[in-house]
């Protein structure tokens, strides 16, 4: 460590030498004649300005900065956007005011991408806030290819976590030149000490990861996202007049070169971004790579197929916009190097190259990394299906299935083994729930099979994807974390105390995708939310056999009705209990976890039989123990191969694939030979 913080200083040195002297590219750069007159001669005025340099509604691309934010989860990102829009004067009607989907707010976490522009002394900042999730890599994916900076937060009391290697590596893999910035150095366990030890380990991280001399250079910031300050130099609470972020957004503008623009040549642009409006139809967003565009300007778009460029569909720009703060404003014009939204074209997609009509090359797309696991969506066929749902039939569902696959490239969607069914892959079983969510919230029914893990064979070998996976628990669960992970075919790779911390235990490890499938429920229950567990795509390895016994049995209705405290009293001794009396049920459905490792198959709409006798005992004493309910991303992780979910908007119930139990056995039988 001693090495590379030394090293460090070496080029830090260096840097401040060469900063000394104003860079060139910090002067507005001129425009040509020619250009001038085409662009501004125009008497209209943009309806939005700009304090950077503006004329007709384009921006002088030397005066632009685009950068992203990036990050491990909970690090700080989307607090951090909130404290730059309030600096630059913008109006914030609440906390994680970037986080504008309904699902985002309930689980305090940032699912997809946003695009916002900031002014800050003369310039225009296009800031990127994006997804911290390992299952929403592709957010990060198709993003980073839109900017020429990022500012990399690292908490400085839990240091760089699994998802910060991927997004480092995916800025760096794109020539981008990241700022560090230590974000919650105001927590009494941080000290300068150990910043120090943080920034060391972020540097050997830019080094393994292949970063470049350049790369290898980065500024470093300490900050405090939720006290609102930034400063280059360590302190736990600066002087009120140097609280703020304007440190940050100087090193922005100062590190972040300005985009590479042609404002001569034809206009292009890929599209990053796509949203659908009632009235406008495809709103497309993306950086405009050269040229110039205005409102009722002709284009059209392209695709890249395997037999060449492919022209989508010609149109023309209705409406040009662009966000600013935390509000849509419309523009009248747009220039290369600036990121904006466009409405007139509905069938380009994410992806695709949106052109002058002279243009008839494309842009290349964005690579994503493959999908991990899939999921079998179909139609809810079972006893109780089409009493809750509005789209019930399986065109609706692959309707909403294929537009979800056009504005998110991380997911992909297939037809399915059977009719009305289809295969859907991607990330994450949170990915997945998160899409399952919105589609039950829209008032589908439907029924969706377990996560499988999707394996590749290469030279006669099967391979199956790895995960890096973070654990940090309390050291009276190091034992248990141990012993369930290596039932899960998982390797430790590293373990240590936490610093700063005492009786808290990190530890490093690499595991297969299905081994971590449901573990996540597991894990926060055994730890009583005491510990974390965070996990990264690493690469595809070796088979690693099969894993251990995972899960117990479960209890399995062989009956149809409403469920009854009198049969529940009795089944409580053989596990624990799904559901509660009332509730309704039906043949094949799962009711509960039985205490071994076999399924039972019970009758839990048992009644009382009545008879003229006077009995001591009455209904009314039954005392029950709560039921276990699950949310959709626990059943999402129980549910065994030969089970299913059944998700309406009103509940969610567990029910085997085959609901006799005569055909259980026999296609049981038939798998055993």
């Amino acid at each position: 460590m001693a090495a590379a913080l030394l090293l460090r200083g070496l080029r830090s040195s260096a840097s401040r030498a060469r900063h000394a002297f104003p860079s060139p590219s910090s002067n507005p750069s001129p425009f040509a004649s020619s250009l001038s007159h085409r662009l501004y001669s125009s008497a209209a005025a943009s309806t939005a300005t700009s304090p950077a340099f503006s004329l007709g509604g384009v921006t002088d691309p030397a005066r632009i900065r685009n950068v992203a934010v990036i990050a491990h989860v909970d690090h700080g990102k989307t607090t951090l956007m909130d404290r730059l829009l309030r600096q630059c004067g913008a109006d914030i009607p609440h906390e994680r005011a970037m986080d504008n989907i309904s699902l985002e707010r309930e689980r305090g976490i940032t699912i997809s991408s946003k695009v916002t522009s900031v002014p800050w002394k003369e310039n225009e900042l296009n800031m990127v806030d994006t997804p911290g999730h390992a299952d929403f890599g592709g957010e990060v994916e198709r993003v980073v290819g839109m900017v020429e900076g990022a500012v990399l937060v690292v908490d400085a009391g839990e240091g760089p976590l699994a998802q910060t290697k991927f997004v480092l590596s995916k800025a760096l893999k794109y020539g981008l030149r990241p700022i560090l910035l230590l974000n919650k150095v105001d927590r009494p366990s941080v000290s300068e000490e150990t910043c120090d030890e943080v920034q060391s380990l972020v540097f050997d991280l830019f080094a393994n990861l292949g970063a470049t001399e350049e790369q290898l250079d980065f500024p470093v910031l300490y900050a405090s996202a939720k006290e609102g300050w930034a400063s280059l130099e360590y302190t736990k609470c600066p002087p009120d007049d140097a609280k703020n972020m304007s440190p940050l957004l100087d090193s922005i503008v100062q590190h972040v070169r300005p985009p590479k623009a042609d404002l001569e040549a034809p206009f292009q642009m890929l599209i990053s971004m796509m949203e659908r409006d009632f009235y406008l139809g495809r709103i497309l967003t993306g950086r405009v790579t050269s040229g110039v565009i205005r409102v009722g300007d002709k284009v059209h778009g392209l695709r890249n197929t395997d037999e060449g460029v492919q022209k989508i569909e010609d149109g023309k720009v209705v409406k040009l916009m662009k966000k600013k703060g935390t509000s849509m404003v419309v523009i009248e014009a747009a220039g290369a190097g600036d990121i904006i939204s466009m409405a007139g074209l509905s069938g380009p997609a994410i992806g695709h190259t949106v052109a002058n009509p002279e243009v008839l090359t494309a842009l290349p797309a964005v690579e994503l990394d493959p999908p991990t696991i899939s999921m079998t969506f179909g139609v809810n066929d079972s006893p109780l299906g089409g009493r809750d749902g509005t789209h019930v039939t399986g065109a609706k569902i692959g309707n909403r299935l294929m537009a979800e696959a056009e504005t998110n490239l991380a997911i992909n969607v297939l037809p399915g083994p059977l009719s009305e069914s289809f295969e859907v892959q991607g990330r994450g079983e949170l990915q997945l729930g998160i899409l399952i969510e919105n589609m039950r919230r829209e008032g589908f029914e439907l029924s969706v099979s377990p996560p499988r893990v999707m394996y590749k064979t290469e030279r006669g070998e099967r391979l199956e994807p790895i995960e890096e996976v973070t654990v940090e628990v309390d050291e009276e669960h190091v034992g248990f974390v141990m012993t369930t992970l290596n039932n899960r075919k998982g390797e430790v790779l590293d373990m240590g105390p936490v610093p700063g911390t005492m009786g808290r235990t990190r530890i490093f490890l690499t595991c297969p995708s299905r081994g971590l499938v449901g573990l996540k429920g597991v894990f926060n229950s055994h730890t009583r939310g005491t510990g974390f567990m965070h996990r990264a795509f690493q690469a595809y390895a070796k088979y690693k056999g099969p894993l251990g016994t995972v899960r117990k049995g479960v209890l399995v209705s062989v009956g149809k009705g409403s469920i009854t405290s009198h049969a529940l009293m009795s089944l409580e001794a053989r596990g624990t209990l799904f559901v509660s009396p009332g509730m309704e049920t039906y043949e094949g459905m799962i009711v509960g976890e039985h205490s071994r490792d076999s399924d039972l198959e019970i009758n839990p709409v048992r009644t009382k039989e009545l008879t003229n006798i006077r009995a001591p005992g009455k209904d009314e004493n039954i005392r029950l123990s709560p039921p276990r309910l699950m949310t959709l991303e626990e059943a999402i992780g129980y549910v065994a191969s030969d089970e299913l979910i059944e998700v309406t908007p009103k509940v969610i119930r567990l029910r085997k694939k085959y609901l006799d139990a005569n055909k259980r056995k026999m296609m049981k039988n038939k798998i055993d030979k």
